[in-house]
């Protein structure tokens, strides 16, 4: 297998004054499409009644399902708690909880027949930019197991009155840089040229140049700390080269992508407490690469280039030269991702599964809340079994959710409401 894996090739320091440091994308296991659509934005963090009626109704459904009886007395201490310091602390066994509930209910993810498989980290107690950084490597270490993913979230410090949580800036852990270039032409990932530029604003020097850079991790301590740039360790960061079956020419193009869909800068919110960092994964679905990431127009934009490599007639539509390239690209993904030995689900099995698990939860009497535009796949939509079904919107709470805020800080747009009074 490693025959076919390269792991990131790049330096290693740490920014000035720090010790070096060790998925919006759908993923099976991992909400959103990787588009420029997002959750809708979630309003502020309740507080005093709101905040009371969030925490018992979140302490009554975790005793309901877990079956640990009268939630009463959890709940009165959990009161005095909120009464004496304006939040309280979740249990190990609650935030566990609260963790797969949140992506029971991601209206977005087709992936969820595995919410329970979900490996919960707890690093609450880490606070500090570095800290934070060097945990969120080791995540996407404990993530790969010798190629199979499993799915995994890293639980670090909640806002508290008077005191925000960490943040982690990057839209995922792991990103790859948009250099900008003379006449707007950008080298990299269009969609990560803002972060790309606030990261090199922050000190950090770029990459190589090339078209798979991998980006620093951006983070932010807890309190009124200013953000700081890390080095993401190379063997934290597992890559597949893309290459085709058949065409030999393929691997001419260097292609490739990092294996771990790893969210960075959602909120979990779990009975009304906000931890703004905690980065989570599934595995990919080959059609968030193959048919998104580096097909998609304004990201790497690669059908033109792959229609003329397989000689295809791309004078007009009607030809179906994007439909036939796009098709060889997701055989690609598929075909290398196979052969490295990575985990990754296709989408016509993701399909019948998400499925398998609307009839699981009907048969418990839940009802499962998702989008349609987001749960059929970007290719060939109307040959899954998701297609041909209506489903309900309902969303409900824990939940995973965009922040105003956290959207414009993974755009790398920094404003001083979003970095304290420290400079930049």
């Amino acid at each position: 297998m490693h025959n076919f894996l390269r792991r990131a090739k790049h330096a290693t320091p740490a920014d000035s004054g720090t010790r070096g440091c060790g998925a919006a994308e759908q993923a099976a296991g991992h909400p959103g499409h990787g588009t420029s659509q997002v959750p809708r934005p979630a309003g502020p963090a309740p507080d005093g009644p709101a905040l009371r009626r969030a925490a018992a109704e979140f302490i009554r459904l975790h005793h309901g399902e877990a079956r640990r009886g009268d939630p009463g007395p959890r709940i009165a201490r959990v009161f005095a708690e909120i009464d004496a310091t304006g939040t309280y602390r979740h249990t190990h066994d609650e935030l566990v909880f609260g963790a797969r509930l949140a992506w029971r209910n991601a209206a977005r993810c087709i992936g969820r027949l595995y919410w329970c498989s979900l490996h919960v980290l707890d690093r609450r107690e880490l606070t500090a930019a570095g800290d934070i950084a060097a945990a969120s490597a080791q995540h996407l270490r404990q993530a790969v197991r010798g190629g199979r993913i499993r799915p995994l979230i890293t639980v670090f410090a909640p806002d508290a009155p008077g005191r925000p949580g960490p943040r982690i800036w990057n839209e995922q852990l792991i990103r790859y840089a948009g250099y900008q270039g003379p006449g707007g032409r950008i080298v990299g990932d269009p969609r990560n040229a803002g972060i790309t530029a606030f990261a090199r604003g922050l000190g950090w020097p770029g990459g190589p140049g090339t078209p798979f850079d991998v980006l620093p991790l951006v983070v932010q301590g807890a309190g009124d700390d200013r953000p700081r740039w890390f080095w993401l360790p190379p063997d934290a960061v597992l890559e597949v080269p893309v290459e085709h079956p058949e065409h030999a020419w393929w691997a001419e193009l260097e292609l490739r992508w990092h294996a771990v869909p790893a969210l960075a800068c959602m909120c979990l919110e779990i009975g009304g407490v906000c931890y703004p960092a905690a980065p989570f994964n599934g595995w990919y679905m080959g059609t968030e690469i193959g048919a998104r990431n580096l097909a998609d127009s304004d990201r790497y934009d690669l059908l033109p280039r792959l229609a003329e490599g397989l000689g295809l007639d791309t004078a007009s539509d009607r030809s179906l030269w994007k439909d036939r390239a796009l098709v060889e690209l997701n055989r690609a993904v598929l075909h290398s991702f196979d052969r490295a030995g990575v985990t990754m689900t296709d989408h016509h099995t993701e399909s019948r599964r998400f499925l398998a698990h609307l009839g699981r939860e009907e048969r418990k009497g839940r009802t499962v809340g998702a989008e349609w535009s987001w749960i059929v796949p970007p290719l060939s939509g109307s040959a899954t079994p998701v297609f041909h079904r209506t489903y309900d919107t309902v969303r409900r709470h824990p939940a995973y959710v965009h922040h105003p805020e956290a959207l414009a800080r993974a755009r790398g747009e920094s404003g001083g409401a979003l970095i304290g009074n420290a400079p930049v």
